[in-house]
């Protein structure tokens, strides 16, 4: 299997797909979202944030400005929009690297450029606007595993009828 593609209709749908996604997810896991402006890459976010217990009361917004927010769930989580970085080597200061290694969930906006610097094996969800679907992909053994779990348990009806390829 190359590619998952999950129908998301609804914001309902949407947080269902980032629950799915969380309960797969574990310490220095590596999730890059992409998608045009619009397409719900941090409503996605803060779904996956939620369902692994960062608490309603804590706020989840764009990283746009701040380029990383920190999050504590059941595990820490680094949330990041490296759409303003121009070049590889600004990602250093961000400490994304370190904090992976060190078993930081990394969910990066924008950061389909950057998956080597981020260390690897992403599991990359590529969202679309007409119609709305995510297409999840791997690039590693880790994120095959994850990408393979996630479609062993995706419900038919929220599956494209091309969700399945490879």
């Amino acid at each position: 299997m190359s590619e998952l593609v999950v129908e998301l209709p609804t914001r309902r749908a949407t947080r269902e797909h980032g629950r799915s996604l969380a309960a797969l997810l574990g310490p220095g896991d590596l999730v890059v979202l992409s998608g045009p402006l619009g397409s719900g890459k941090t409503f996605l976010a803060r779904a996956l944030c939620r369902a692994l217990g960062v608490p309603r009361e804590e706020r989840v917004t764009s990283p746009t400005f701040g380029l990383v927010h920190e999050y504590t769930g059941r595990l820490p989580i680094r949330h990041a929009d490296l759409y303003r970085i121009e070049r590889a080597g600004e990602l250093r200061e961000l400490g994304l690297d370190a904090a992976r290694d060190d078993g930081a969930l990394l969910v990066v906006e924008w950061g389909e450029a950057y998956q080597r610097e981020l260390g690897g094996d992403a599991l990359l969800v590529r969202l679309a606007l007409e119609p709305r679907k995510s297409h999840v992909s791997a690039t590693g053994a880790r994120s095959l595993a994850i990408l393979q779990r996630l479609s062993a348990a995706a419900p038919a009806g929220r599956l494209d009828a091309h969700g399945q390829s490879g």
